[in-house]
């Protein structure tokens, strides 16, 4: 009997095992004036056939086993395989021909060629005082696909702490194994007190820091805003890191100041756009002036956005960079 007809047997029938015993039973049962000789023989035979079942279904056990580990996966890699292929096919398909459906590039039909462009241009400093229309529209026409950006990276930075945060431990705790091996290749392949890199460093960092709030804060105005100024603090804090290590950079950023920022800067964004949202949808005045166009404090809800867009890019990075290098900010 196959394996195949062996599996399907257990699947629709009774264990054969269980057969016996009922059977043995109700033998049993029937031979209730055996003589003791007679029916130790019979439980002797009763014995020997439950052991060879017993070993039958061991041997089907291990036949499966094996099937599973040869045949079996060589038959679930060529399937996967074969899905795969099939699945890249179609995407292809569908991608290749929408690309050919396309109007020329640059053909005054095209679609992005339409009122929505048009409305940035001619109407982007009147309606959101911004001088940058491209800050204007990230940050006011499509502020919700902003925020779900910056959602995105937060909720990019919370998968990475769930999957490489090695954890905290108090002051009179004992760090764990984990901890301790990870405190040591920290050290080891990053060295510390190099006294050309730290003294760049003092120099450098408060240049960095200045000039990506500089870039943040003249978003509006010029090409730059929360995601470039946000990048330029993000490396400026990763190179003072690498200057004067974890103990350090803790005094300035911890996981917790992480926390705090990230969520109050994503509330902030939250709770300003509610705001605008629906005063919008409603036809109704905000009341949020807009500035004079190419002012510091101009383009209403602009300028806090950018400010919170910048704080969650730089606590991202910065957090990416301390979980895959050690598992923690500290």
């Amino acid at each position: 009997m196959t394996i195949s007809e062996h599996f399907r047997r257990w699947l629709y029938e009774d264990d054969g095992l269980d057969r016996e015993i009922e059977h043995s039973i109700t033998a049993s049962s029937e031979h209730d004036g055996l003589t003791p000789e007679a029916f130790a023989r019979l439980e002797n035979e009763y014995d020997e056939k439950h052991h060879a079942l017993v070993l039958e279904e061991e041997k089907q056990h291990e036949r499966m086993h094996e099937w599973a580990e040869t045949r079996g996966k060589r038959l679930l890699r060529t399937l996967y395989r074969l899905l795969a292929f099939l699945m890249l096919g179609i995407i292809s398909y569908f991608l290749i021909t929408t690309v050919i459906s396309l109007p020329p590039f640059g053909a005054a039909d095209n679609l992005y060629n339409n009122e929505v462009s048009q409305r940035y241009i001619e109407q982007g400093i009147p309606e959101t005082g911004a001088v940058n229309f491209v800050a204007g529209m990230i940050l006011d026409y499509r502020a919700f696909d902003t925020f779900g950006e910056s959602t995105v990276l937060f909720v990019a930075a919370c998968s990475v702490l769930i999957l490489l945060k090695l954890g905290d431990h108090g002051k009179d705790e004992k760090p764990t194994k984990a901890m301790l091996e990870a405190e040591w290749d920290d050290r080891h392949y990053e060295p510390k007190n190099d006294g050309i890199l730290q003294l760049a460093a003092k120099v450098l960092v408060p240049v960095i820091l200045l000039y990506g709030f500089y870039v943040v804060l003249n978003g509006h105005l010029s090409p730059g805003g929360g995601f470039s100024g946000g990048a330029i603090m993000g490396a400026g804090l990763i190179l003072y890191l690498n200057a004067f290590g974890f103990a350090k950079a803790g005094r300035l950023f911890t996981f917790k100041t992480f926390r705090w920022v990230t969520f109050l800067s994503l509330m902030t964004y939250a709770g300003l756009k509610s705001y605008s949202f629906f005063t919008g949808a409603n036809h109704i005045e905000s009341g949020i002036p807009l500035g004079t166009p190419g002012a510091i404090l101009s383009s209403g809800l602009i300028l806090p956005l950018n400010i919170c867009v910048g704080f969650i890019v730089m606590c991202t990075m910065y957090a990416f960079y301390t979980l895959f290098r050690k598992g923690g900010m500290s």
